[in-house]
C-alpha cells in the first residue's frame, strides 16, 4: 500500500512567509532550505498563494496543474 508523499509542515510555509515580510535574510534562507528537503509541488503553490494572496491565477503564466 502506497502512502502519500509527505508535504511540508504548515508552519515552515507560514516562517517563510513571515520572514519575508520582516525582511529577516538569515531565517528565510534556514526556512527556505528546510523547504527544499521537504517540499511538494503543493507546497510551492501554497507558498506563492501565501505570498501573494491577491494574485489572480488566470493572469498570464500563472496556471496550476489540475
Amino acid at each position: 500500500m502506497q502512502q502519500p508523499a509527505p508535504t511540508v509542515d504548515g508552519s515552515v510555509l507560514s516562517g517563510i512567509v513571515e520572514a519575508v515580510r520582516d525582511g529577516d535574510d538569515r531565517v528565510l534562507r534556514r526556512l527556505l532550505a528546510r523547504l527544499a528537503e521537504q517540499a511538494t509541488a503543493a507546497d510551492l503553490y501554497a507558498l506563492r498563494d501565501a505570498l501573494e494572496p491577491s494574485s489572480d491565477d488566470s493572469a498570464p503564466g500563472r496556471t496550476r496543474p489540475q
